[in-house]
């Protein structure tokens, strides 16, 4: 297909934290960028993100943020080390958003309002002169070897370079609905098979729903697979749903299931007692409610809805008096507590996670620059490329990262 001449030095694909973060840096070089977004406005997984307050990134060095990064976080070195966290904070606040550092090195705006992050990168856009249009990109027009253009559902684009932001397949009413996936194949990538990753886990134990809407905050959570190995561990919150288990460590552990195997959450409901002092913190409830039931006696050391599942697990039954408790049964109550299984059968679909594992491989982009190894002047950004974090940050930071290191060679 023949293209006239380009007027613009480079093409964005995808208005998300990716494709604006790159518009905004390579228009703050000089170069002419023409952005194109198949939604009637940019950033809407953005806005939703933290709930609505946006967790721009993670007050932590480089180096702290690749270790949050299980998958492929070699590849990052070189983007994360020319863009650390500090560089991201320093460019939202120096655009007008104050920030704040919250548990975790959780970084949010001052506001809770994910809006003025997004504000940040429409006032720099339009001080950059980048060209927005609405359309869908229906394929890649590359001859020789080398990007020519790209063709839209309004027609084609002449460009001999394109950037591909166009996220994953995680939150599809946002608009990403795998498209990128389809242009990188297309351009004789290899496409890692996505999936969810920062996702809810399904279990088949009834005692979830049991205690549906029960949130649990100083928690012990090991994530163990079908050999008994410790995969993943964490402390923090957890909740019990309809369907099985969410929350922060939930999701965190969810990005290192494995499709075909087997796993478990091990909970420790009382991390910061030991055996001897939970044991210790037994006899002195137990002694202090003597003539109450073993439902009512628990009472100032769980949940009201864990209660009869605990019992339940440790074989004591709940109308129980107290003082008739046995040391056995005081032994499978500890051990229960201690290490309180859930059997985990999968996770919620793609759909309901934060974001996609799997996409373009990381062997097939160059690490400095973003650019693909198999076809000139195409490049990727952001949750498009094979690379997915834990929560708090993380993950943006991988978008802030990447869009800077393509950037600065559109």
């Amino acid at each position: 297909m023949s293209m006239k001449k380009s007027t613009f030095d480079a093409v964005i694909v995808g208005g998300g934290a990716a494709g604006l973060f790159a518009a905004v840096q390579a228009s703050a070089r000089g170069r002419r960028i023409l952005l194109l977004e198949k939604n009637s406005r940019c950033g809407k997984k953005l806005l939703i993100t933290g709930k609505g307050r946006c967790n721009v990134t993670n007050a932590c060095t480089a180096e702290e943020a690749l270790k949050n990064i299980p998958r492929n976080g070699r590849f990052l070195y070189s983007a994360m080390a020319a863009f650390p966290p500090e560089a991201a904070m320093a460019f939202f606040e120096q655009g007008g958003c104050p920030l704040k550092v919250e548990r975790g090195n959780r970084v949010f705006p001052v506001s809770d309002r994910s809006a003025d992050v997004l504000n940040v990168l429409e006032r720099a856009l339009q001080r950059g002169g980048v060209e927005r249009r609405q359309t869908t990109v229906t394929g890649l027009s590359i001859a020789d070897g080398a990007i020519n253009g790209v063709l839209t559902s309004d027609g084609p684009v002449a460009c001999s370079t394109v950037l591909l932001c166009t996220g994953g397949a995680s939150y599809p009413l946002t608009g990403s609905t795998g498209d990128g996936y389809r242009l990188a194949e297309q351009a004789g990538h290899t496409i890692q098979p996505p999936c969810g990753s920062l996702v809810p886990l399904v279990s088949p134990d009834e005692a979830c729903a049991e205690m549906q809407g029960l949130s649990l905050r100083n928690t012990g959570v090991q994530l163990r697979d079908e050999k008994g190995k410790t995969v993943y561990q964490d402390f923090g919150e957890l909740l019990f749903t309809h369907f099985g288990v969410s929350g922060p460590t939930v999701l965190s552990a969810s990005a290192h299931l494995k499709p075909g195997k087997s796993y478990s959450l091990v909970l420790d409901l009382k991390p910061a007692l030991d055996e001897g002092k939970l044991d210790a913190r037994f006899l002195r409830d137990l002694e202090a409610y003597a003539n109450r039931s073993m439902e009512n006696a628990l009472a100032d050391l769980f949940p009201h809805s864990m209660i009869p599942v605990l019992l339940r697990r440790a074989g004591i039954d709940p109308a129980l008096r107290a003082n008739s408790l046995t040391r056995q049964q005081r032994r499978a109550l500890l051990e229960e507590t201690k290490r309180f299984v859930i059997p985990i059968s999968g996770t919620r679909p793609v759909e309901e996670a934060i974001i996609t594992r799997g996409g373009v491989s990381t062997k097939e982009i160059d690490p400095r620059t973003m650019a693909s190894k198999l076809v000139h002047g195409l490049y990727f950004a952001g949750e498009l490329i094979d690379c997915d974090a834990y929560t708090g940050g993380f993950n943006l930071q991988i978008a802030w990262a990447t869009a800077h290191a393509a950037a600065q060679v559109l």
